[in-house]
């Protein structure tokens, strides 16, 4: 489980939605903690009409009094400041996982520009075409930044593929470490709901596309069964369900019905930002979702060297 978790911060408090996460896996995982702030080269005066870091002095200056004001005492939390100005802030961090030896990324949906983009960027698509480094991205919201954050149910999105059991084996060690509820949920898409190849192939042969989507909630089915009567032999409070349509929708719909902490998601590295079902659905979830979400790098056997 995850051992040592960066957290990339502006100096904006749009960036500090990310401290209560990070404090609650620090401590629920026995997590090593960095802060990071690397330098960027031409910084603006201000971000989110806060003062920007724009040197090394006020990054320590900053990361110190966090520490000390926010931080409890029997965390290790340690910080390092990049002191050369990079272009490219988000390439900077990704250079640098050698030197961090971090296994999490853990960063506020929104921050400034360059500094903080969204996974939908660049940070994502360098770190996860790695295929070793999962992301965790807190949504910002209305709310204060200090505001508690604890996970006692979590969404597992599956689609029977293999290449995607690592994200249950982390649902497992963290549904642990925070005594949590693991909900299954296994989507098929209906004949309307079809992207990528499937979409094409729907036109041309619509028959078989039907039966095959059919066939799929047969399978399914089997597969979710068989999970849950191997995680309930574990010991874990585990739920499932099976649904046809949209899945991006279908699972946002889920997460706001069952209350749901933290959404997990496997992607797969050659695409970036492309996730399973056919590259797709991680970027709508994170374009319509106010949820957590820890987005697992998976290896995709049909693009791999």
């Amino acid at each position: 489980m995850f051992k040592h978790i960066l957290v990339p911060l502006d100096g904006s408090r749009m960036a500090e939605v990310a401290i209560p996460a990070a404090i609650f896996f620090g401590e629920k995982l026995n997590a090593k903690i960095t802060l990071v702030h690397l330098v960027e080269k031409n910084a603006p005066v201000e971000i989110h009409g806060e003062p920007h870091l724009k040197n090394v002095k006020e990054a320590e200056d900053y990361f110190i009094g966090l520490v000390e004001k926010i931080f409890p005492k029997h965390l290790e939390v340690d910080f390092h400041v990049h002191s050369t100005d990079v272009e490219d802030v988000t390439e900077g961090i990704v250079n640098h996982s050698s030197e961090f030896d971090h296994d999490l990324i853990l960063m506020a949906s929104h921050g400034r520009g360059k500094t903080l983009r969204l996974f939908f960027g660049s940070i994502p698509q360098k770190v996860i075409s790695q295929g070793s480094i999962p992301v965790l991205i807190i949504p910002t919201t209305e709310k204060e930044w200090y505001s508690n954050f604890s996970c006692e149910n979590i969404l597992l999105p599956l689609d029977g593929k293999p290449d995607h059991d690592k994200s249950l084996v982390i649902a497992e060690g963290l549904a642990k470490a925070f005594s949590a509820n693991i909900h299954l949920e296994l989507v098929i898409p209906d004949f309307g709901s079809l992207s990528g190849q499937l979409a094409v192939t729907s036109r041309f042969l619509p028959g078989a596309t039907s039966r095959m989507l059919e066939m799929s909630v047969q399978n399914g089915e089997d597969y979710l069964n068989s999970l849950l009567e191997n995680l309930r032999k574990k010991d874990f409070s585990v739920s499932a369900e099976i649904n046809r349509g949209d899945p991006a929708k279908i699972i946002i719909s889920t997460a706001k019905i069952m209350a749901i902490d933290l959404i997990i998601l496997a992607t797969h590295g050659k695409t970036g930002m492309k996730a399973f079902w056919n590259g797709s659905l991680t970027n709508k979830i994170c374009s319509d979702c106010k949820f957590p979400l820890l987005l697992i790098p998976v290896k995709n056997p049909e693009n791999s060297d």
